[in-house]
């Protein structure tokens, strides 16, 4: 019996991962907006279209969508640039139009050829990124929410120190350390992990709202200011509502400028969202691929709704996505309730929610970041060898200190380099049947299987049809990149269990350093078909 996949069967898993994520993204969607010189309320409308209309229309089950810190500096020159945020929306437009014709002539493909170690290295150095920008909230510096406070702000930014240690309040300490101290026991001691419907998230915010309050009622020196709370506009009447939104002026589809910047914003939003996804499936335990081109589509039509109606233009976001992740989301189900969470708390509970300290959700986001950048990470890496670790750590570098585009073209310039240098020589071929009528099917690797195979087998993998046999021939092969090794372990272990599909490995070997002496496999399957 297969399990139930409709839209709202996971509603008890999800919610709390959910609320995790709305709980994340709220200060963020404020802040990015604010650092893009745009209305406070647009980043928030972004962030409703994004969960809400985005999640019902893709078929990630673990990325979340919404403004995007790596457009903001695109964002900002535009509005300046363009005189009005209502002829910016027209760009936000164009760029949602543009990005329905990517998604139909199935620009997404490009995604494939991403490397698993350029991947693993983008999200670990946002993994840092997280954890460097949220310190100084941590720690009660908040100037701005994005922390273009930065220690990499134009090279490196030594007075950042001086300025952040000068800054510190006691308050904003004793409340993060109380966050960290209920997220770690909620992470570790398996009868609170249990409470699903009382994610740790959700107490660590309850408790820092409580703890400001005492401190506030006794009078204490600790007592956190407005400064550094949540702070989201507070409509008393209809009217005030209607002040919040801005509506495109349609006037500027007459401006060329306008279309330029319009099509900045398709490609990069694109290409920011193409790498989240590939992130997001490596983040998701069951190992599900998303549609990229249906995906695409999706941001085109978000981008497009969020425009008419005043909001930021969106993409798929690492952010939230890994919030997600880490909070346990087994369905897109999550992203829509953090998106009508956002929508709810605008319409509804602003007053309470400014009552948060950045310091919680900054203690949220710190755990968040360690999970991503962990040692581990570095260590599995370390342990496959330079080829596998040099572009790993370039990217990480790379990452943290230009930005995501710039590092991940630094790390994949490094991985082809390296291909490059030790495949020269190397052909792929596949051999198959028509896999729709196939029973039995099988794969027969090249000698020298790298990367820029992975496309081709992944697309193969994925047509492979539930209760059907597939055999995986390695016998000649020499050579196999790790990427395409984790890949074939995953589909041998995972999908091939959940939909009966019998795998046999011939001629894998424990390593492919060593392979002439060598002949033991290396793919371990723990699942075998019931006969």
């Amino acid at each position: 019996m297969k399990k139930s996949t409709s839209l709202f069967g996971g509603i008890k898993e999800n919610f709390p991962s959910g609320l995790v994520v709305f709980l994340v993204a709220l200060p963020l969607c404020l802040g990015i907006a604010l650092a893009s010189g745009a209305p406070p309320l647009s980043g928030v409308i972004a962030g409703i279209v994004g969960g809400i209309v985005v999640g019902l229309m893709s078929n990630s089950n673990i990325s979340v969508s919404g403004p995007a810190a790596g457009l903001t500096a695109i964002v900002l020159v535009a509005i300046t640039d363009l005189g009005a945020f209502e002829l910016f929306l027209c760009a936000g437009i164009i760029a949602g139009i543009l990005q329905l014709v990517l998604g139909f002539i199935r620009a997404g493909s490009i995604s494939n050829y991403f490397p698993n170690n350029v991947i693993e290295g983008m999200l670990a150095g946002i993994g840092i990124i997280i954890i460097l920008k949220q310190i100084p909230h941590a720690l009660g510096f908040d100037n701005d929410y994005e922390g273009n406070q930065a220690i990499f702000d134009k090279g490196l930014n030594f007075g950042y120190f001086s300025e952040l240690l000068g800054a510190i309040h006691p308050g904003a300490i004793v409340v993060t350390l109380v966050s960290v101290g209920i997220l770690l026991a909620w992470d570790h001691i398996s009868v609170l992990k249990r409470l699903k419907l009382l994610p740790g998230a959700l107490v660590a915010v309850i408790a820092g709202i409580l703890l400001n309050e005492f401190f506030k009622m006794s009078g204490s020196s600790l007592a956190i200011s407005k400064e550094h709370l949540v702070t989201l506009p507070t409509p008393t009447s209809l009217d005030d509502f209607k002040n919040l939104i801005t509506f495109p002026d349609f006037n500027g589809f007459m401006n060329p400028k306008v279309w330029i910047v319009g099509a900045t914003i398709a490609i990069v939003a694109s290409i920011e969202t193409l790498l989240c996804i590939e992130a997001s499936d490596r983040l998701d335990v069951k190992r599900r691929i998303t549609d990229t081109n249906l995906e695409l589509k999706a941001q085109g039509i978000g981008n497009l709704i969020s425009s008419f109606i005043g909001g930021l233009p969106m993409t798929s976001v690492v952010v939230r996505s890994s919030a997600n992740a880490s909070a346990g989301a087994t369905s897109k189900l999550s992203a829509i309730i953090h998106g009508i969470l956002l929508l709810i708390c605008v319409l509804s509970i602003p007053v309470i929610l400014n009552l948060i300290p950045l310091a919680t959700l900054a203690a949220v986001l710190i755990l968040v970041g360690y999970k991503l950048a962990k040692p581990a990470t570095f260590k599995h890496f370390w342990h496959n060898g330079k080829y596998q670790f040099i572009p790993f750590l370039a990217t990480v570098v790379a990452v943290v200190g230009t930005d995501l585009l710039k590092g991940v073209g630094i790390g994949l310039v490094i991985s082809i380099f390296y291909i490059l240098q030790g495949n020269m020589k190397r052909a792929y071929y596949l051999s198959r049947e028509t896999l729709d009528d196939a029973d039995e099917i099988t794969i027969k690797l090249a000698e020298e299987v790298s990367f820029l195979n992975k496309a081709a087998i992944k697309k193969t993998l994925k047509n492979v049809k539930s209760g059907s046999k597939v055999i995986i021939d390695a016998q000649t092969t020499s050579y196999i990149t790790t990427d395409v090794l984790e890949m074939i372990q995953d589909f041998a272990n995972v999908r091939a269990k959940e939909e009966d599909i019998e795998v046999e490995l011939i001629g894998f070997k424990t390593s492919y350093k060593d392979y002439e002496t060598d002949e033991d496999s290396h793919v371990v399957i723990n699942h075998r078909r019931a006969m």
